[in-house]
């Protein structure tokens, strides 16, 4: 699997949320930035350190126009259990059946313990306000990921 092409526009998609409602990338074309971030499962310790991070750091995503959303293999109602259990203040979207992260090369080869199995690979792309893909992160720090990329973003998109 191959990443998008940086400059091209990002790949569509619509997913729904963990309410159930659709979310589509097209919605934020021509007023927000996107970093939309892949993560393997949540409730689970890396990822959830890295939503909480995003979550902390709402206020100053939101200063660069900039929106958040988390997609994972993860159904609906899980998703809405994470929300819960730690107040995040972004959209999560399911994509159950992995067809949005194979259009980003986030499905792939990984290994655990010795065993090998196929999963998201935790990825991020940054997309600007015209729906382009201008960044990619494929080396992801749980702590801190949303530095890295609120730092990108101020430097290149604000």
């Amino acid at each position: 699997m191959a990443f998008p092409k940086i400059g091209n526009l990002a790949p569509a998609f619509t997913l729904k949320n963990q309410a159930g409602e659709k979310v589509a990338l097209k919605d934020f074309r021509g007023s927000k930035n996107v970093v939309l971030y892949f993560y393997p499962k949540a409730l689970t310790p890396g990822c959830t350190t890295q939503a909480c991070g995003i979550r902390d750091a709402k206020k100053e995503f939101a200063d660069l126009d900039t929106v958040v959303l988390g997609l994972s293999p993860d159904p609906e109602a899980k998703l809405q259990k994470f929300i819960d259990k730690h107040e995040l203040n972004f959209d999560l979207l399911a994509d159950e059946d992995h067809k949005v992260a194979d259009k980003y090369g986030c499905w792939g080869l990984k290994k655990f313990m010795g065993k090998e199995y196929m999963g998201l690979l935790r990825t991020t792309f940054i997309i600007d306000r015209e729906g382009r893909l201008q960044h990619i992160i494929d080396k992801v720090k749980t702590k801190t990921h949303h530095d890295e990329v609120l730092n990108w973003i101020r430097e290149n998109l604000s």
